[in-house]
């Protein structure tokens, strides 16, 4: 079962409020923040579309329009060639900034989807692609600190004061961050027991009785690391419906490693006997078969029937159950970034 992952690029920038005359250098800051601005409400409109939209195509027009929006505070930026009064400081910081940032939107953001193709293969994959996400978000805030550090200092050079809040948008890319970071610590212990079940479901297929007891033992392992981890986490804004939602899925993995699977493996082994005793039986003459052993195969096969069918039973029960509680925590997870992810 395909999971939903999440792909997002923060640009955290703090726009303040500056007046519109062009020949002081408040007016120049005013410029420059201005296109900052532009640029951050572009941002905001992808973060939301990713958070709050199903539509790739949309996701991806978002995206494009960030792109256009970044292109155009480049050129008009590039434009004050002087910067104030030949101070080109800030300036070039900020044009820094802006290359950077549409170079890794361009670029790690192609690598990415290539890594999220591939991610729901493994449980390496897939802490491979989150860590490569959070590495470039790390950067792009990086960047951005030099950006706010060369304002500081033009800012301090020329004596103006600058306000320290962080704008109402600010605040909200800073949430919407949180929300998701939160979100992934618990996908991962998900999905860590859910790609495990899915090599056991293949091992099961494959009726290799090795490779299903180290994928049983492995899942009863993840579950049982991730319950305790569990216990460390607190309810977002009282919001404990993701934990109470991971909570279930791992104790589901932990029974059905320790139950079901125990089940699966004593059918395959009675069923294994079963052949080999039909195989015995069809290798011998007729004249050479025993009373006794005519009678026991008998029994073989009235017990491997009632085997069969309490093995289909338990085995449709597990699977039911199984889709419940992935449902329930992909619903789950789309509900929580949809409640605390702002959407104004």
């Amino acid at each position: 079962m395909k999971l939903k992952s999440i792909l997002i690029l923060f640009l955290f920038i703090s726009v303040g409020v500056f007046a519109q005359e062009f020949k002081t250098p408040v007016d120049y800051l005013s410029y420059i923040g201005n296109e900052q601005e532009n640029i951050a409400k572009s941002t905001w409109k992808y973060t939301k579309a990713v958070a709050h939209s199903k539509s790739a195509r949309r996701i991806d027009n978002t995206r494009k329009q960030l792109l256009k929006s970044i292109e155009s505070a480049t050129t008009k930026i590039k434009g004050v060639k002087e910067g104030y009064k030949g101070d080109v400081e800030f300036r070039n910081q900020t044009l820094d900034y802006l290359s950077f940032v549409e170079k890794n939107i361009k670029e790690e953001y192609d690598k990415i989807i290539d890594m999220q193709e591939v991610s729901e293969q493994s449980y390496d994959l897939m802490e491979a692609y989150i860590m490569t996400m959070e590495l470039v978000n790390e950067k792009l805030d990086a960047e951005q600190e030099k950006v706010t550090l060369a304002q500081s200092q033009f800012a301090l050079k020329y004596n103006i004061t600058l306000t320290g809040e962080t704008s109402e948008l600010g605040k909200k890319m800073e949430k919407s961050n949180e929300v998701f970071k939160y979100r992934t610590v618990l996908y991962l212990m998900f999905f860590k027991t859910n790609i495990t079940d899915s090599f056991l479901s293949q091992a099961i297929e494959k009726k290799d009785l090795v490779a299903i007891e180290q994928n049983k033992n492995a899942l009863i392992q993840y579950a049982n690391e991730g319950l305790e981890k569990l216990k460390e986490i607190k309810p977002y804004s009282n919001d404990s419906s993701l934990i109470t939602a991971t909570k279930k899925a791992l104790e589901f993995y932990k029974k059905q490693g320790e139950n079901h699977i125990q089940t699966v493996t004593n059918f395959y082994m009675f069923n294994d006997k079963f052949e080999s005793a039909k195989k015995s039986m069809e290798s011998k003459k007729k004249s050479d078969i025993t009373k006794e052993e005519v009678d026991n195969y008998n029994k073989m096969v009235k017990e491997v029937n009632n085997q069969i069918n309490n093995y289909n039973k338990e085995n449709t029960s597990n699977f039911n159950n199984k889709s419940v509680v992935v449902t329930n925590w992909n619903t789950t997870a789309e509900k929580f970034i949809t409640k605390h992810v702002p959407n104004d």
